[in-house]
């Protein structure tokens, strides 16, 4: 049996949601700094702030239920569901800077409770690393021990916070004044305070919400737990707060309640159970992020995202604790414990922890909005609406508090986002990167379906005949120097024969091309027919490949390479011309495209020639497309050096002012950079081979044969351009405009 297919403990909503949420959000600012934010911000602000920064967690509990309920969640917590979510990039820089903010608040948690340890014990001030240290080992020990002693020790702590709660309830009630809570109703605020600031004091009490996902592999049921204990804690720690903002507002000046953090302890019934309910506070927290960071860390191990962490994947014993990642929190707790103050380092935590609601805010969001078929949650209080709030709470908060750190920290985020992107991290779950491809591209094909075609919106939409492409690369390297940047290029295959039996052929042949493609680094798609004749097969390529607006406009093929084949290549572009697409057809010579094996030397099709870009000009019907993609081409940076040359033949040197005049003014009015060359001569086809000798390319207009007439057709075209080793014949179909 493997490591991952052995039983391991397994724990309810109650101990292991509920419990670490309400002892985390339960904290030391509630004890020790909440009777300020009451002093100073007033009752009814101070219930207000509560107010605030509950609705922002509460919509973030929603979400958090939601993409929950709706996925086998394992261990990792906030990681593995924003990974799984969001794609690897967002979910590496998650796990990283996630797990860096739980293992440095142990020491935050442990420094918090030593303060107040000597605090109470003032004799024991000089030790306070020692303390601390002691401490710190403790909370390791329980943690490394297993999470069902960890969950035991913090039923003890929860008892003793109930305890101290009930301390202080029964003082307050015994000592509430209607009086002073009139006087403390409103603000009193010290110099340089407002409600923002105190609003962001309190915040942090509340970010807790992530302690009982974070346990969601040792869950039973992590899709019905997590909702449930999650909610459960909020509701039941927002009326403890609204509670306390009220009593305490009725019990103290507003004096005593700011300069005075130990004010619940002058209150309370028993004094001593307030000084056990801060230990406790502070302590429970330790062990919460003791337990839920090595969680997340070997989650995050065990994903490969970084090779050098995946030492940190393995678990140890029949419950698979994270027992080394356990090992390397307390290390990195014990470091931030001996360098001492941590005040510089709390904020960007703060904001690490606001980072990581807001992207499982804005996971669910989209999970919802792309509408796929696959997001099912059963947790059904919840709306992409609700999610979109959450996101935008998270983001607002983080720059309310400072926006400095808010600010450092998304940075933080971006540059962990776009070295896990540089790396080409690939990720083996599904995520929501195809499903918002998806969605995009489905409103936009719909959009475009329902805008007015205009000449100015025509691009290549070209589809490259090039069979398996491995025998003819050249036809799909121009079909992508034509279209790289702006239009669309599909390499088609047209397999011959009965359907019934090459069906399988077919996936077959796709997945040639797709290899093709992924090896020359192309950008275009494969597409691949079974059709009994090749001309059949053509025509069902033509006229139905591609959807809506982006269907093919122009069909790129191969120029026969001997005169038995003009007659299928002339009915073929015949066929073509009909179903109203411009054609292209590329004569390369080097190759031989029976058996694709080359005449002469093997020619690299990527090899950009010296020379000029030729376009023979004979009139507006081919020609302003012949002019546009000799454009196009000249438009990859590895043609820029390639100038483009417009060239017409005339019969006597009266007309060469005027031709030259004539197209200046047409390359001004295409906006195309293209030098007129005149060419006085009564041999057409003598002035292409001279003058075009050493071009890179020269571009051609014809016009497809009459049926019968495929030979002579054949025979003319090629006594036009001879020797020349690279042509492009082109006929248009219309549908745009050089002056666009």
């Amino acid at each position: 049996m493997s490591q991952e297919d052995q039983p391991r403990m397994k724990f309810g909503t109650f101990g292991g949601v509920f419990t670490p949420c309400t002892l985390t959000i339960l904290g030391v600012i509630m004890f020790l700094r909440f009777g300020q934010v009451v002093g100073q911000a007033g009752v009814l602000y101070a219930i207000l702030i509560v107010l605030a920064s509950k609705t922002i967690t509460t919509l973030t509990t929603l979400s958090l239920s939601a993409i929950a309920s709706n996925t086998r969640v394992k261990g990792g917590g906030a990681y593995y569901l924003i990974s799984r979510s969001l794609g690897v990039e967002f979910g590496g820089a998650i796990g990283v800077v996630f797990y860096l903010a739980q293992a440095i608040s142990v020491a935050m948690y442990v420094i918090g409770f030593t303060e107040a340890f000597v605090g109470t014990f003032s004799a024991w001030e000089s030790h306070f690393v020692l303390i601390a240290t002691l401490i710190n080992v403790a909370t390791f020990v329980c943690v490394y021990i297993g999470a069902g002693w960890t969950i035991k020790v913090q039923y003890f702590i929860l008892a003793i916070l109930g305890a101290a709660l009930a301390s202080f309830y029964l003082g307050a009630f015994s000592s509430f004044e209607f009086g002073i809570m009139r006087e403390n109703l409103m603000p009193h605020y010290d110099a340089g305070e407002s409600l923002f600031t105190m609003f962001a004091l309190f915040f942090p009490a509340v970010t807790g919400i992530m302690a009982g996902a974070n346990m969601s592999g040792d869950l039973k049921n992590p899709s019905r737990s997590i909702p449930k204990g999650t909610l459960g804690a909020v509701i039941v720690t927002a009326v403890i707060y609204l509670s306390l903002a009220f009593v305490l507002g009725g019990t103290r000046p507003h004096a005593d309640l700011i300069d005075n953090n130990l004010i619940m302890k002058n209150i309370s019934v028993w004094p001593v159970l307030i000084t056990a309910g801060v230990f406790a506070a502070t302590l429970s927290s330790a062990l919460g992020s003791m337990m839920g960071a090595p969680r997340i860390l070997q989650a995050f191990a065990r994903d490969d995202i970084f090779k050098r962490l995946s030492f940190f994947g393995a678990g140890s014993g029949s419950s698979r604790e994270p027992r080394r990642a356990t090992v390397l929190t307390f290390v990195i707790a014990q470091i931030c414990i001996l360098l001492g103050d941590l005040n510089a380092i709390a904020p960007i935590i703060t904001m690490f922890f606001m980072i990581t609601y807001g992207l499982l805010n804005l996971a669910t969001f989209y999970e919802a909005i792309t509408k796929n078929p696959s997001y099912r949650p059963t947790f059904r209080y919840c709306h992409w609406s609700v999610s979109l709030a959450g996101t935008v709470g998270c983001l607002a908060v983080m720059f309310l508090i400072n926006w400095i750190w808010a600010s450092a920290s998304i940075v933080v985020i971006s540059g962990l986002y776009w070295f896990i992107h540089y790396r080409e991290v690939e990720s083996r779950w599904g995520d929501l990167h195809s499903g918002m491809v998806f969605e995009r591209a489905r409103q936009s094909l719909l959009k475009l379906e329902q805008e007015a075609y205009h000449p100015k919106n025509w691009r290549p939409i070209i589809l490259t005949l090039s069979g398996t492409a491995w025998n003819r690369p050249h036809l799909a390297v121009y079909g992508h120097w034509l279209t790289a940047g702006h239009g669309i290029l599909s390499i088609a295959h047209v397999v011959t024969g009965d359907i019934e039996e090459h069906a399988e052929r077919r996936e077959k042949f796709e997945n040639t091309l797709r290899a093709f493609i992924a090896k020359e680094e192309l950008l275009a798609f494969p597409a691949v027919v079974v059709s009994e004749y090749l001309s059949d097969g053509v025509e069902a390529l033509v006229q139905c490949h591609g959807i809506g607006g982006l269907r093919p406009n122009t069909v790129l093929l191969g120029w026969p390479n001997n005169p038995q084949k003009s007659e299928s290549f002339g009915s073929t572009v015949r066929l073509v011309s009909r179903l109203g697409r411009s054609i292209i057809a590329l004569r390369f010579l080097g190759y031989r495209e029976d058996e694709g094996e080359p005449t002469g030397p093997m020619v690299d099709p990527w090899d950009v020639p010296i020379g000029t870009i030729d376009v023979w000009w004979r009139g507006r019907r081919n020609g302003s497309l012949m002019l546009l993609l000799a454009h196009l081409l000249h438009q990859n940076p590895a043609w820029r050096r390639n100038r483009i040359r417009v060239l017409r033949a005339v019969v006597n040197d009266e007309a060469v002012d005027e031709v030259t005049r004539h197209i200046e003014e047409l390359s001004a009015s295409a906006r195309i950079a293209a030098e007129p060359v005149i060419v006085v001569s009564s041999d057409p086809a003598q002035a292409i081979q001279q003058t075009s000798a050493e071009a890179a390319v020269v571009i051609l207009g014809f016009e497809p044969p009459e049926e019968s007439a495929e030979a002579a057709f054949f025979a003319r075209m090629e006594s036009f351009v001879g020797d020349l080793p690279r042509v492009l014949f082109i006929e248009s179909a219309g549908g745009m405009e050089l002056e666009s």
